[in-house]
């Protein structure tokens, strides 16, 4: 994650990342209801692990008494006839017990694949419902590729934790327990101690190390999400870059962020390899020291060739496991990094909550009043005071002003993206702070100036606010929004995908869109949002007529640009500097000789010259 990234989610973290805690949230998922019935094959597949780490410290013992059997064979006597048949029989057990010991792991990896991937998608889903619910500031001032690499980081780290420090470290120590009493009981706490002392050094060093290469992995995944956000940012605004002719700028960024990451990569690699090497120095180590002691106890009579080879044997399947520590660990410390930044994103609190008792709000005409409204948005000096206005229900509203006067605020306060400092906004004599967010939402539509649809099919995107809606009422809203045509000259007709943010359709054709959107929805509030402010004179015309088809019968509330769209409205708010400066009709307002009376001057007087260019 780049340190951009980084400050825009230190909200995200929530306490410090420890195993412990990471193992206490990994408990509470695999408890919860939705995962009952999974219970069974965790308990199943722990018992499998146990099972298969005592089979193989004991599978060694078997393999050392064939030897020794074999041993006695040679050297004659009563001894050598007892041993003749008995060594098949160790051999066999020998084989038999690895073979549980090697092959039960696998049916617990077949067995944990659904736990996992069934506890990997709970918790996903709750991560982005939660992100989807917060506020929209929230989302304003994040990366949307950095906030996706939180969830699957986070979800991921759910598979490492269960894989390595449930079924791998756990066991490993089980295992580890059972061997140093083995090896005490069976061959002397020397044999005993070496054992300990080995993995004890192997733990210690691949531990130290693995934290210094943790740290570098740190810097790595900033790079690796750089390296993403970048990538994603450059493609979907693919219209941006060939507009400014920026491709080969763009592929140079690319290319600086792709050398970025892989220098540190590199440096990653070769630390590894430190690693590694000085692992099978501990181990090798360790392997001769008890090799050593095996081979003096021979020699003094208290073991035999067999003891020495079982004693080999039982440390080679202890350091096995041990392969994989420093790999186990960075990811386990890893994996605690990332959950903690998982289920710090679904504890950050959010300005814009539900009260508890709030309630599904009731729409009658969609009468809506502001009462003495003030607020400031983050990072800026200025903002909306002392708003007061009404748009009785039915009734068509402008708002005016030039840019950074509020006006676009007044519609985020109605949709609620944000709560006012100061005043309320009343909806058919209902504050909106007092019903839920979704069913304020769910009566309200809007067409913003940009509409940016999904990377699906027209049919798709023009329902998406009646998912329900069949084809037919699909087809009427499109016809009503002056979209009908175009879509009867589609090959695919409503089957037809838009591309990347509707990249495939005209800037007057995704407008269209969003006016059959709007109308599909039949909201008991319009929203207009500088609907027409980047679409061409004729354009312009098409999409009005649309917009004042999807008006009829229902409050409109109209930020505009030009205003011309918005000269028949009843009421027209001239906001400047955050207050509503003037008021009232569009001949009342021209007649006060105002600030709309100069700004229409000022597009009259430019209209006509584009006129007279023409002439």
């Amino acid at each position: 994650m780049s340190e951009t990234d980084s400050k825009e989610f230190e909200d995200v973290a929530s306490g410090r990342a420890t195993i412990g805690r990471s193992a206490a949230r990994l408990l509470g998922v695999l408890w919860r209801p939705d995962m009952a019935r999974w219970r069974p094959y965790l308990v199943f597949a722990l018992i499998i692990t146990i099972a298969a780490k005592a089979l193989a410290v004991v599978a060694p013992l078997f393999f050392g008494e064939g030897i020794n059997r074999l041993a006695r064979m040679e050297s004659g006597g009563e001894a050598a006839v007892a041993a003749a048949g008995g060594f098949v029989l160790f051999f066999l057990a020998f084989a038999a017990t690895r073979l549980l010991a090697n092959g039960l792991p696998y049916g617990r990896d077949a067995m944990i694949a659904g736990v996992s991937q069934d506890a990997q998608r709970v918790v996903a889903v709750d991560a982005f419902g939660y992100a989807q619910h917060l506020p929209l500031q929230f989302h304003l001032t994040r990366r949307a590729g950095a906030l996706q690499r939180i969830i699957e980081r986070g979800a991921s780290a759910l598979d490492y934790l269960l894989r390595f420090l449930a079924f791998n470290i756990a066991p490993t120590l089980v295992e580890l327990s059972l061997a140093a009493i083995v090896l005490w009981v069976q061959f002397g706490w020397r044999m005993s101690l070496a054992a300990l002392v080995t993995v004890a050094g192997y733990a210690v060093f691949t531990i130290t190390i693995t934290e210094w290469r943790t740290r570098q992995r740190r810097v790595l995944n900033r790079a690796d999400t750089e390296l993403r956000g970048r990538t994603v940012d450059s493609l979907s605004n693919a219209e941006t870059v060939k507009s400014f002719a920026a491709e080969s700028r763009e592929t140079q960024r690319y290319d600086e962020a792709l050398r970025g990451y892989n220098s540190v990569y590199v440096r990653l690699m070769r630390s590894l390899a430190g690693l590694n090497i000085g692992q099978e120095v501990i181990m090798t180590g360790g392997l001769l020291a008890a090799a050593l002691i095996a081979g003096y106890g021979v020699l003094d009579g208290r073991l035999e060739a067999g003891d020495a080879a079982a004693v080999v044997l039982i440390l080679t399947n202890i350091y096995r496991p041990l392969n994989i520590l420093g790999w186990a660990w960075r990811e386990i410390r890893q994996g605690v990094v990332d959950m903690e930044k998982l289920f710090g994103l679904m504890e950050v609190s959010s300005d814009v909550a539900d009260a508890p008792d709030a309630r599904a709000i009731r729409f009658d005409g969609g009468a809506v009043r502001f009462e003495d409204v003030a607020f400031l948005h983050e990072g800026r000096a200025r903002g909306l005071s002392g708003v007061s206005f009404e748009a009785p229900a039915g009734a068509f509203i402008g708002l005016a002003g030039p840019s950074g006067a509020g006006k676009s605020t007044i519609l985020k306060l109605l949709f609620r993206f944000y709560d006012p400092a100061e005043g309320r906004i009343i909806v058919d004599g209902q504050d909106i702070r007092d019903v839920t967010q979704y069913s304020l939402r769910d009566g309200l539509g809007l067409v913003p100036q940009e509409v940016v649809l999904f990377n699906d099919t027209l049919r798709y995107n023009l329902s998406y606010g009646r998912p329900d809606a069949d084809d037919a009422e699909i087809l009427e809203a499109a016809r009503r929004a002056q979209l009908g045509a175009f879509i009867e000259s589609l090959p695919d007709g409503l089957d037809t995908r838009v591309g990347e943010r509707g990249m495939k359709l005209s800037g007057g054709e995704k407008q269209r869109v969003g006016v059959a959107r709007a109308i599909l929805k039949d909201p008991a509030i319009l929203v207009l949002d500088e609907a027409t402010s980047s679409l061409d004179s004729e354009t312009e015309r098409e999409v009005q007529t649309a917009l004042a088809e999807a008006a009829k019968g229902r409050t409109t509330i109209a930020v505009a640009h030009r205003l011309s769209t918005i000269s028949a409205a009843d009421l027209i708010l001239v906001f400047d500097d955050g207050r509503i400066a003037e008021q009232g009709t569009h001949e009342q307002l021209l007649a006060a000789n105002g600030v709309y009376a100069q700004m229409w001057a000022r597009q009259s007087g430019a209209a006509d010259a584009r006129v007279e260019a023409a002439e």
